[in-house]
């Protein structure tokens, strides 16, 4: 297939999920970056994610791009899909290659919004802990400044990164997480010194089957933005959102959303998100998946609360 029918198919995809949630997507923001990356479309995984609540407005999409396919920050710089800045986060994933090796891309936007993300993946047998990330320059100074603080929870092996280029914000994706951290009275603890909303009991019980955990933080202030507990299913109802409204439409969605790897299940990651100010969650369900995400399910998909 040509790399222009390769972006018809995944927009016509998009533009499918996005209607579960009565989003209309915007063509002249989402067409060049499908156009950009359209020779790694066909094989790449690509995942559609919407949240709850007042998050409920936007769908994001996530599209994988190949270490040798080159940086993608640079090719969305020179495709005009972002603006250059001289802001720190900027040099990041440059600065990221440098200090580490780095086994794939990833590239993210909204679809009402453009390119919003790039994310840097590690090998999954050569993760580094926190100590190597602190040493990269361009990396926020809050990251230094929690580290004590996710050393007592046991967070320190970091599968992917995320920057945030419109927000000024990076994500550290911890794993290799540790069960006895992951039960009730450590996630409180860990959770009130951070300063976020306290999730609830269905919450902790959610918490407890993640297989990754990811801070939010910035070169603004050391306060951590929002922490996530990410779990990965195939069960369309897993979500305990406490709204009837969001259950609903997270239903709708994880049952209906596209896929392309017809006779499996449809593989769904969903996230607990706090902030200082509340508690919501988000779901994406995988487009096109790789022998990656079946490892993942087989590993965690068993798990129950």
């Amino acid at each position: 297939m040509s790399g222009a029918a390769e972006v018809e198919r995944v927009y016509s995809a998009m533009e499918e999920a996005a209607g579960l949630l009565d989003v209309a997507c915007s063509p002249e923001k989402v067409r060049p970056i499908l156009t950009a990356f359209q020779d790694v479309l066909s094989d790449g995984v690509i995942v559609y994610s919407m949240a709850s609540g007042r998050h409920a407005t936007e769908l994001d999409f996530s599209i994988s791009v190949p270490a040798d396919h080159g940086d993608p920050y640079t090719a969305a710089l020179a495709h005009g899909l972002i603006p250059e800045t001289d802001h720190p986060v900027g040099n990041l994933l440059a600065d990221t290659q440098k200090a580490l090796p780095v086994s794939m891309f990833a590239v993210d936007g909204e679809v009402t919004g453009g390119f919003k993300k790039t994310y840097a993946f590690f090998p999954t047998d050569d993760m580094p802990g926190l100590a190597q990330l602190i040493d990269i320059p361009s990396m926020p100074p809050s990251v230094a400044e929690n580290a004590e603080l996710f050393a007592r929870y046991g967070l320190d092996k970091v599968q992917m990164t995320s920057l945030d280029y419109k927000r000024k914000q990076v994500n550290l994706y911890f794993s290799n997480l540790q069960p006895e951290f992951l039960a009730p009275e450590p996630v409180l603890s860990m959770v009130r010194e951070m300063g976020l909303e306290l999730p609830g009991e269905k919450g902790l019980k959610f918490a407890r089957r993640s297989f990754a955990i990811y801070p939010t933080l910035g070169w603004e202030s050391g306060k951590i933005e929002r922490l996530c507990f990410a779990v990965i299913s195939t069960d369309p109802g897993l979500v305990p959102a406490p709204d009837e409204a969001d259950r609903a439409l997270f239903s709708t969605y994880a049952n209906n959303a596209p896929y392309a790897y017809a006779g499996e299940k449809r593989t769904l990651v969903y996230g607990l998100t706090l902030s200082p100010t509340e508690e919501y969650y988000k779901l994406g369900s995988y487009y096109q998946i790789t022998d990656i995400q079946r490892t993942l399910l087989k590993a965690f998909d068993a798990l129950t609360d």
